[in-house]
């Protein structure tokens, strides 16, 4: 029987990086043999190879929403993976918006991928890659892997997506970047694991004093569009999930709070194993 599991590579919230950071929002999930790449922040490409997963062998990828912090390695990992041998067919989801990314990511890297193909004799990427941009629903349905999407509440952004991915032994639920809704709780019925994005409450002045070049703009983003951990934890709860992750952390990399914290902000509304991510942290499924 295949090994069934989910590798959060990157989980930071937020695009920048600091040295010490964790990296931002990337994450593998493999069902039934299945490799697919749920977002792709900046260090998506390390972080799958440090999986152990060979690049050549990338063949389905899904992007949550259009912030970089979820899709600015996105072209990168392809190229790259083209480089390292990728001759099959790469199927990519996500939101509106996502074939314009692509295409002009093609047109920047034209003169390399025109150089590689006439002198390495490499198949042309532009026709391996297909990008399909998604809506509320089923979004996939093949070989026994079932992917839907609901909108979930992140302004200013309309299109941005929670998936859930199911099989006939397994399903997890990916919240993707969102404010608290009941929706998700309907949609993540059941899981066996739902990896939710979380704030630190008390953390969240420091950050933004840490930042600098923000403004109250900054904070008031973060308190319409995104989930504070006891939040979270609320919705698993209502949701009836097995197992709870906090990803896409908001802060990650503040050494002033630690698991404890993270532990502690959810204590009282979820009793069930709580997992605070950490880049690289494979769970077994």
């Amino acid at each position: 029987m295949s090994e069934n599991y989910v590798a959060l590579l990157g989980t930071k919230g937020g695009p920048a990086i600091r040295p010490g950071s964790s990296m931002p929002t990337s994450n593998l999930f493999v069902l039934n043999d299945k490799k697919i790449v749920v977002d792709c922040g900046l260090g998506v490409t390390k972080g799958l190879v440090d999986q152990g997963m060979q690049l050549k062998d990338l063949s389905l990828i899904f992007i949550t929403h259009l912030h970089s912090d979820h899709y600015l390695e996105l072209g990168p990992l392809l190229h790259t993976s083209w480089t390292a041998g990728l001759k099959t067919p790469v199927d990519v989801y996500g939101p509106p918006g996502l074939v314009n990314y692509w295409l002009a990511f093609l047109m920047s890297m034209k003169a390399d991928i025109d150089l590689r193909m006439e002198d390495e004799g490499r198949p042309d990427i532009r026709e391996l890659v297909k990008v399909y941009e998604i809506d509320e629903g089923t979004v996939m349905d093949h070989d026994g892997l079932v992917v839907s999407a609901i909108r979930t509440e992140h302004p200013p952004l309309t299109d941005c997506y929670a998936l859930s991915f199911k099989t006939a032994d397994t399903h997890v639920v990916c919240s993707g970047d969102t404010a608290p809704i009941a929706a998700l709780e309907h949609f993540a019925k059941g899981a066996d694991l739902l990896v939710h994005e979380a704030m630190l409450e008390s953390a969240l002045p420091a950050l933004m004093e840490r930042i600098g070049n923000g403004s109250d703009k900054l904070m008031a983003h973060w308190l319409r569009s995104h989930t504070f951990a006891h939040d979270a934890a609320k919705t698993a709860t209502r949701a009836g999930v097995k197992r709870l992750a906090l990803s896409h952390l908001i802060p990650s990399d503040d050494p002033s709070y630690s698991e404890t914290d993270w532990q502690n902000a959810v204590d009282e509304h979820w009793e069930g194993e709580l997992i605070v991510g950490k880049d690289g942290l494979k769970i077994a499924l």
